[in-house]
């Protein structure tokens, strides 16, 4: 459903029905993602980006610790928590990960991280997926860990196309969250639809897996930008809706922005309220800044950058 299909439905519904107050309540407190190159490029985050707002600072392979540190430590300065990335299948052992943690804590105050397996089919050392790395009892000490989740499958962990290994390891996350301080959650995939998203998560509470979800959706980007990183990141069913997108001559050059989307979400949270999407986390695929403008535009209170207060 559009967005001006949306706003007719809600014309005779109270205030607190409109897709504004929808999304301000939904983005509340969200977060984004970004990597040290990215981040070069925007001159402050607080002009950009609500206080508090947490920065997730992604891994990419080959990309020098002291980068990912220098840009933790930029962003903590900023006034903004930071978490960064700790793809098991790139550490090469538990010394390296000390090391890692080490620089995160001394030069950024760094207590937060997202442990995911890593986008390399082989690894390079000891770790082989997340698990591992929470086994190490490095964590301890942390306030927030945060694990990967995939709304529509991950056929490199589930080749036949089944989500068996994905559940195992969820719920192989849920128990640690009963024997860890940190608060943990699951941060998604993006993905364009919300029909999976909603399945998925009523699928994760049926198996009794309450872990909070942080559900990933890609910001405003041009349309060939979100196809690259769909088929680059194994984004599932939910392409059709960029396919469609890409047959219809009128919208192929319009940008694409994740309003329908999120709003779609956002009422459905307000319908059922123990839904378990708790925020949203944007990756900025079209830009931190294009990102963050979007929110700031459509969210009210919930995208005002810091430095407005």
């Amino acid at each position: 459903m559009g967005l001006l299909s949306f706003l007719h439905k809600s014309t005779d519904a109270s205030t607190e029905n409109q897709p504004s107050h929808l999304l301000e309540n939904f983005l509340s407190g969200y977060s984004i993602e970004v990597i040290p190159r990215t981040a070069d490029k925007v001159e402050s985050f607080r002009e950009i980006l609500p206080a508090g707002t947490r920065v997730y600072i992604a891994h990419i392979e080959g990309t020098p610790i002291e980068d990912m540190v220098r840009t933790a430590r930029r962003l903590a300065d900023e006034g903004f928590p930071v978490m960064p990335h700790f793809p098991a299948r790139i550490i090469k052992d538990r010394a390296e990960l000390a090391e890692w943690i080490a620089q995160y804590q001394g030069e950024a105050g760094v207590t937060q991280g997202l442990l995911v397996g890593g986008g390399v089919a082989t690894p390079v050392g000891e770790f082989k997926d997340s698990m591992q790395v929470l086994e190490t009892g490095l964590f301890d000490g942390f306030t927030n860990l945060h694990v990967a989740g995939h709304p529509e499958g991950n056929r490199d962990i589930d080749p036949n196309g089944s989500d068996s290994m994905v559940m195992q390891a969820i719920k192989w996350k849920q128990a640690f969250s009963r024997r860890t301080d940190a608060r943990v959650a699951i941060t998604t995939q993006f993905c364009f639809e919300a029909g999976p998203v909603i399945a998925w998560a009523d699928r994760l509470a049926a198996e009794e897996v309450d872990l909070p979800i942080h559900i990933g959706i890609a910001g405003p980007a041009q349309l060939h930008t979100l196809i690259k990183y769909a088929v680059s990141c194994g984004v599932g069913p939910s392409m059709k809706v960029l396919q469609r997108r890409a047959k219809d001559v009128t919208k192929l050059l319009l940008p694409y922005e994740p309003t329908d989307l999120l709003i779609e979400l956002a009422a459905h949270k307000e319908r059922h309220p123990d839904f378990g999407i708790d925020k949203v986390h944007f990756f900025p695929l079209g830009g931190i800044k294009t990102n963050a403008n979007w929110v700031t535009e459509n969210a009210g209170a919930a995208g005002r950058p810091a430095s407005v207060g």
